[in-house]
C-alpha cells in the first residue's frame, strides 16, 4: 500500500484520508494550524494515521495531497515536494475570488497550471476537484460494480497520472485522462459542466450524489469549448 502525505485537511482532505485508511493506505495529515489541531483526527483514524507539519507530510508521503484553496497555492512547501506526484484538489472560483490570480485571470496561464508552476520539481495531476465531499465515499463502489463512478484526471507526466489512478481505483472509483495539465479546465472550474457531473439536479448536494460512468464524463468534457 501507499503512504500518502496530506497538506490541508479540511472537508476534502479528511474526507479523503479517511477513504484512504480504510483502503489499507497510510496517511500523514497537517494543516496550517500545526500537529497538535489534527491528534484528534489522527487518534479517529488509527494506527494508519498520523499529524504532522507540512513539510513532515510532504516529505513522508509517497504521493501528497494538495487541499488547499487555490489561491493559497504560494504557501506550498516546494522543496519536500520535488520529485513527488502531487494531487491537486482544489477547484477555481474566479467569481469569488477576483484579482487573487492575477496571472490566470489576465490569460497569461491556466489557473489550473498555477500549481505546476510553483511546484517545478514535482508531477502535478489534478483529482478530486469536481466532486462534493460528501459524496465520495457514498459514491465510492468496488472494481467492476455496474454503477461505479469515473473521476476525471489531468497531468503531464503519464507515470505519475498512473500513480493517482491506481490510488483512486483502491479509493472505488475508475478514471478518465482528460489530457495535459491545461485540460483541467474543462472539470475543475467552478460551473463546468464535469464540475458538477456528480450531483442530483432536483437536491443538488443531497447525499449521495449521482454516479457518473466514463461515458458521462467523457461527454461533459467535450462539451467545453
Amino acid at each position: 500500500m501507499t503512504t500518502i502525505g496530506f497538506i490541508g485537511t479540511g472537508k476534502i482532505g479528511a474526507t479523503v484520508a479517511r477513504m484512504a485508511v480504510t483502503a489499507g493506505h497510510d496517511v500523514v495529515l497537517s494543516n496550517r494550524r500545526g500537529p497538535q489541531s489534527l491528534h484528534e483526527l489522527a487518534g479517529d483514524l488509527g494506527p494508519r494515521a498520523v499529524a504532522a507539519t507540512p513539510e513532515q507530510a510532504a516529505r513522508a508521503g509517497e504521493i501528497v495531497v494538495l487541499a488547499v484553496p487555490l489561491e493559497a497555492y504560494r504557501q506550498i512547501p516546494a522543496g519536500p515536494l520535488r520529485g513527488k506526484v502531487v494531487i491537486d484538489t482544489a477547484n477555481y472560483k474566479p467569481a469569488e475570488h477576483p484579482g487573487r490570480l492575477p496571472d490566470a485571470d489576465s490569460g497569461v496561464t491556466t489557473p489550473h497550471e498555477l500549481m505546476q508552476h510553483h511546484l517545478p520539481g514535482s508531477f502535478v495531476v489534478k483529482a478530486l476537484a469536481n466532486m462534493f465531499f460528501r459524496h465520495l465515499p457514498d459514491l465510492a463502489r468496488p472494481a467492476g460494480a455496474p454503477d461505479r463512478s469515473t473521476l476525471p484526471i489531468a497531468g503531464d507526466d503519464p507515470d505519475a497520472k498512473a500513480a493517482v489512478s491506481a490510488l483512486l481505483d483502491s479509493l472505488g472509483y475508475d478514471t478518465l485522462d482528460a489530457g495535459p495539465l491545461a485540460e483541467s479546465r474543462r472539470f475543475a472550474t467552478f460551473g463546468t459542466p464535469a464540475n458538477q457531473a456528480y450531483l442530483d439536479p432536483e437536491g443538488m448536494f443531497a447525499v449521495p450524489g449521482h454516479p457518473a460512468p466514463a461515458t458521462r464524463i467523457a461527454e461533459l468534457l467535450r462539451s467545453v469549448p
